[in-house]
């Protein structure tokens, strides 16, 4: 009696499986083709489904085949006790023929399989193949199916089913109507499992059907799998912590209790979190795929504005949303979701997973909170703007006229504060002196010049130039050398574009021809670093204009340009700067004219 009962057992996945289209969870939009399709005869010859595992694509092609074999068919609907039907639920039927594709993926098979469709069905009205993991047949073998697939007899219909639509050649894919199953909704699998754990008379929390139904990661058999396996460890009490502790998944208030760490800039809490959970074994990768979820979900629910219906959330997640939703904003989830996409990348081959979620812990926490570069150029604008509305002057630099063989373009005037030495003013309209080294007075005007120039065409080069000071200015070669302190920063400039954007400057001063090259070499003792070298607060900028009167020569005009007002609290506070200042090893200085 004991054997007996032991050979009658089927596994959950089994004893559970739809026998009809009413049975089938989550893939509606299938299923109502299909029966559209009988109820108008309009019946393909094959048939391709496509699908994540255990999503039922080998479920419905055999539903499809009752409704299609069924006595008195085809129909949409047909009787659970006809006598065609159960011979094919149960294998036995010599008309629904269920093949491997991964165990008969030959062109030998195929061409029995091609010599056996002309016979006529036993007793049914088509002769049906359904051929799973389609994609493992070979060349060859699809090859030869495709005569055969292409004007196959009356009474033959295909089904194929595959995980891999990519490896199935193109000329069986368009001769075949295609069907591509989704993951099933996490809540469609809570609602499943729970009727299944009803009729089993098995008692489960509603925390512990939404930890499996995570775990499965939208697939039906997985997660009745899952359940058969608890059922058998736990017996027929089951519990969240059961679920958690048997897979390695992550509480979802535990995940909860995270993010709101991140949120609120808890950095002690987030870290003792996560080295709880890792000493408690769980999947750190798996923890790091719930947050990016969560992250997720909070952003879909910030964007829509409380709507649920974009996310697949419980009542309990719901109520975490709509309380961290306070907490933060559009920009900060964006900005940590990519912190967190970026480590979901790099864990693959990351030598220590909890390091990398430590360092991406800390990264998210200080992200949520960061000013985007385009936030702070409309706050200069709109103080700019309010300076000009207070009455001050603000006239635009007028541009440097390039340098022509006829009229070189004259020097843009230096600063109050670097005056140069007498005797030895650079005339940029004339050739540079060919010689070893250049006094350092001039060489240091050139480099002031250069960089205001550098700094009004791209604002962000001259940053990566913060550190830089000239070296020598010889046979047409400009040398810019870096302290070995900031070596690092010569692979920030020493490329095309860089260089480009100098020569292109130079000639604007009056240096045609120049070539720039960047060294590593010590800093002149006494050098006064860029970033603390004021800008000249009157700029002699000329018209471009020419007239006859002065013979072509362009005429001068003075422009003032009103320096902008800034909050110096707020400025030296922000994330942006200071993570600017970090990278730069820069430091804020107060520039007076």
């Amino acid at each position: 009696m004991k054997d007996r009962t032991l050979m009658s057992y089927q596994v959950i996945a089994r004893k559970y499986r739809p026998q009809c289209f009413e049975d089938v969870v989550g893939q509606e939009h299938v299923t109502q083709t299909l029966r559209n399709a009988i109820r108008q005869n309009r019946i393909a010859h094959a048939y391709l489904f496509v699908g994540p595992r255990g999503t039922g694509k080998t479920t419905i092609a055999r539903i499809f085949a009752k409704c299609l074999n069924c006595t008195g068919g085809p129909l949409e609907s047909f009787p659970a006790d006809d006598p065609r039907c159960r011979e094919i639920t149960e294998g036995r039927s010599l008309d629904v023929l269920e093949i491997d594709g991964a165990s008969n993926r030959g062109i030998e098979e195929i061409r029995e399989l091609r010599d056996t469709v002309k016979y006529a069905p036993a007793s049914s009205k088509f002769k049906i193949y359904i051929i799973d993991e389609v994609h493992m047949l070979t060349k060859e073998a699809f090859n030869a199916l495709l005569k055969t697939l292409e004007e196959p007899p009356e009474h033959v219909k295909f089904m194929f089913a595959t995980t891999e639509p990519d490896k199935v050649l193109p000329t069986i894919l368009s001769r075949c109507q295609r069907f591509d199953l989704r993951r099933i909704p996490s809540l469609l699998i809570v609602k499943h499992l729970a009727e299944i754990a009803q009729k089993e008379g098995v008692q489960i929390e509603d925390a512990a059907l939404h930890a499996i139904a995570r775990g499965a990661e939208g697939g039906m058999r997985d997660a009745e799998s899952t359940l058969d396996q608890l059922i058998s460890f736990c017996g027929n009490k089951i519990d969240e912590a059961d679920v958690l502790s048997m897979f390695g998944l992550t509480a979802r208030s535990q995940i909860f209790g995270m993010m709101e760490a991140i949120l609120v800039g808890d950095v002690e809490r987030a870290l003792r979190d996560l080295n709880d959970l890792a000493k408690g074994g769980k999947d750190l990768g798996r923890l790091l795929t719930d947050l990016l979820h969560h992250a997720r979900n909070l952003l879909i629910y910030l964007v829509a504005k409380g709507d649920l219906q974009l996310i697949e959330a419980s009542e309990a997640e719901a109520a975490i949303l709509k309380t961290e939703a306070v907490q933060t904003s559009v920009e900060s989830v964006t900005r940590i979701l990519e912190i967190l996409t970026e480590a979901e990348g790099r864990l693959r081959d990351a030598t220590s997973k909890k390091i990398l979620l430590e360092v991406t812990l800390l990264k998210a926490i200080q992200a949520r909170n960061a000013v985007s570069l385009d936030s702070v150029l409309t706050r200069l604008t709109q103080l700019r703007e309010q300076g000009s509305a207070n009455g001050e002057t603000k006239i635009p630099t007028a541009p440097v006229p390039r340098a022509t063989a006829t009229h070189p373009a004259p020097a843009p005037a230096r600063s109050a504060e670097t005056p140069m030495l007498k005797d030895q003013a650079i005339d940029p309209a004339s050739p540079v002196k060919e010689s070893s080294t250049m006094e350092e007075a001039p060489l240091q005007d050139l480099w002031v010049n250069l960089m205001e120039a550098v700094g009004r065409a791209r604002p962000l080069a001259k940053t990566y130039l913060v550190e830089a000071f000239p070296v020598s200015f010889a046979r047409g070669t400009l040398t810019i050398g870096f302290d070995p302190e900031f070596a690092d920063h010569l692979s920030l400039v020493d490329n095309t574009n860089i260089k480009t954007l100098l020569q292109t400057k130079l000639m604007e001063l009056g240096h045609a021809q120049v070539t720039v090259r960047f060294i590593q070499t010590e800093a002149p003792a006494g050098r006064v670093a860029l970033k603390t070298i004021p800008s000249a607060e009157p700029v002699e900028a000329p018209s471009a204009k020419l007239t006859p009167a002065n013979g072509g020569t362009p005429a001068a005009k003075k422009e003032k340009v009103v320096p902008v007002q800034l909050n110096q609290d707020d400025f030296k506070n922000d994330p942006l700067i200071k993570k600017a200042l970090e990278l730069f090893k820069g430091t804020i200085v107060e520039v007076r004219a």
